[in-house]
């Protein structure tokens, strides 16, 4: 404690406070279960965007993103290109489905869409990728405070999940967003703070540094190798990936919440593509970050690199920086495990709690259980987060790697449900284990990156899914009112506006603001191209 300083200290504690009190005046707010999963619905669309893309940069990208450009250079920064791409499918063809229902949980679709058993699969698939994605998060939190004030990493754990749950479970949705956008700006004044410093400490300067590396071939984004073992190619990047994050945004409960608490369509698919347009330039900023690191440590091998951000603030010595960049990793942790905590309590109480075991109770109630199912994940997550301290390597990659499993299964489910006219319940349920055991078998046998994973899972699921789905209950005869054709149709059917107030409503029809996305996704390309060019 004392070696941390009694100002860093006062800073961190500050931080943890006022997250707290934000917690406890939000709860005041929270009346029904429906407020503790969407708020009132009048949050505005800024701030659920910048939600978005706090939870999904985290302290994971914080310290996992440098580290992972350290060890592989600069090409890693394919695997994140994509998210306009990603972006400009999820909001045409995913949020009409989903924000038009009206209901919290996004695996409601799947039971109108095929029944009560794709449903319950699905959300039981999401609350496992889930807790071991909050057992990681929880890990490299408290990895941080462990290095920086000394605190054994077990003891961390336990303190960072109180905090975590004892402000998710006062405010609910409102609390996970309106503190996202708080520990937003204490990331980015984190981030800058530390990209300055390591700036001003390169003995070469900026473009010298730049130069250098490009010469040791770490600066060059475009790795074109078609071997399937290598991670950051532009294969992995614009294709597998693209699928990943197409997954990942569209089909992910603890993204998808959020925008269902907009106050229209419109300020839901606007926060979506604020994130499009942010994401690249803050991995830009943190594998930037990781090859600077490479020139000033002169590539030097670090027995745990999550920890080189650290390393390098322990070492420039100004007085409370510590503690900022602890505040700015803990209060990214913090917009990750709380999405976490209020998804996984939702999708407990509305696909299990409330279907199988207490059915037709008061709102009250539910919020009730929806608290004490909080309470209950944020228990187990330490778990997980207890197993990841064994762990080394980039944890920005092995949260990739873990969640990369599940996304061929979501693919198919959802796929298949807004565009197959012939897929069943039964058919969809033998193509999801066929892609799992396909995953297995690659894991243990085959050399095969894990952004590939996502293609793999998804091609056997879908695949299998759609066969078996003909040979097991034949081909239908009537169009699903719940795939992409069979919302259209209705809407003409029954004379329905396709558009709210200047954004479709409808699947399928593609927003102005839409296509723009794919414009920048073109300039992120030639951005990139350029900058190795004049280098």
């Amino acid at each position: 404690m004392s070696e941390f300083g009694t100002l860093n200290w006062a800073i961190l504690i500050a931080y943890i406070i006022g997250t707290l009190v934000l917690g406890f005046f939000l709860s005041k707010r929270i009346e029904t279960a429906e407020h503790y999963y969407l708020g009132r619905r009048t949050t505005p669309w800024w701030a659920i965007g910048i939600s978005v893309v706090a939870t999904y940069f985290g302290a994971l990208t914080f310290l996992g993103g440098p580290a992972w450009s350290y060890v592989e250079g600069f090409s890693v920064i394919f695997i994140h290109i994509n998210y306009p791409i990603a972006v400009f499918v999820v909001i045409t063809v995913f949020l009409p489905f989903f924000y038009m229902s009206g209901v919290a949980s996004i695996f409601d679709y799947l039971e109108k869409r095929f029944g009560i058993a794709s449903r319950t699969l699905m959300s039981a698939v999401f609350l496992l990728g889930n807790i071991a994605y909050s057992g990681i998060m929880l890990y490299t939190t408290a990895l941080v405070l462990e290095f920086v004030t000394g605190i054994l990493v077990v003891d961390a754990i336990l303190i960072v999940a109180v905090v975590a749950v004892t402000y998710t479970m006062l405010g609910g949705i409102s609390a996970v967003i309106w503190t996202d956008v708080i520990q937003a700006g204490i990331l980015l004044l984190g981030a800058g703070i530390t990209a300055f410093l390591l700036i001003s400490e390169l003995p070469d300067g900026f473009i010298g540094t730049l130069t250098s590396l490009k010469a040791q071939g770490i600066t060059d984004p475009f790795e074109y190798s078609f071997d399937p073992a290598k991670v950051g190619t532009i294969w992995t990047g614009v294709i597998a990936m693209s699928v990943y994050h197409i997954v990942v945004y569209g089909v992910n409960q603890m993204m998808i919440q959020r925008t269902l608490a907009a106050r229209t369509i419109g300020d839901a698919k606007k926060a979506y593509i604020s994130m499009g347009y942010a994401a690249f330039l803050g991995y830009v900023v943190f594998f930037g970050l990781g090859i600077l690191f490479y020139a000033h440590y002169q590539g030097r091998h670090f027995e745990q690199e999550n920890l080189i951000v650290l390393e390098f603030v322990a070492q420039v010595g100004v007085p409370g920086l510590m503690g900022i960049i602890t505040a700015a990793i803990l209060a990214a942790a913090m917009s990750s495990l709380d999405s976490s905590l209020n998804s996984m309590a939702t999708v407990t109480t509305l696909d299990f709690y409330e279907k199988f075991v207490s059915k037709e109770r008061s709102p009250e109630h539910y919020l009730k259980a929806s608290r004490w199912f909080t309470l209950f994940w944020a228990v187990l997550m330490v778990v997980p987060a207890i197993m990841f301290t064994k762990s080394d390597g980039s944890v920005l990659e092995i949260l990739s790697k873990v969640g990369s499993f599940f996304v061929g299964a979501k693919l198919a489910m959802f796929g298949l449900g807004f565009f197959s006219k012939h897929a069943s319940e039964r058919g969809l349920m033998v193509g999801v284990a066929a892609g799992f055991f396909t995953l297995a078998y690659i894991e243990y046998f085959q050399d095969i990156a894990w952004p590939w994973y996502c293609v793999i899972g998804g091609v056997v699921s879908t695949g299998v899914g759609w066969m078996f789905s003909l040979i097991l209950d034949g081909r239908q005869s009537e169009e699903s009112e719940y795939t992409v054709r069979g919302q259209q149709a209705k809407f003409a059917r029954e004379n329905l506006a396709e558009q709210q107030e200047g954004w479709y409503v409808v699947p399928g029809k593609v927003d102005r603001a839409s296509y723009y996305l794919l414009a920048y996704f073109l300039v992120c390309v030639a951005a990139l191209w350029l900058a190795q060019t004049l280098l």
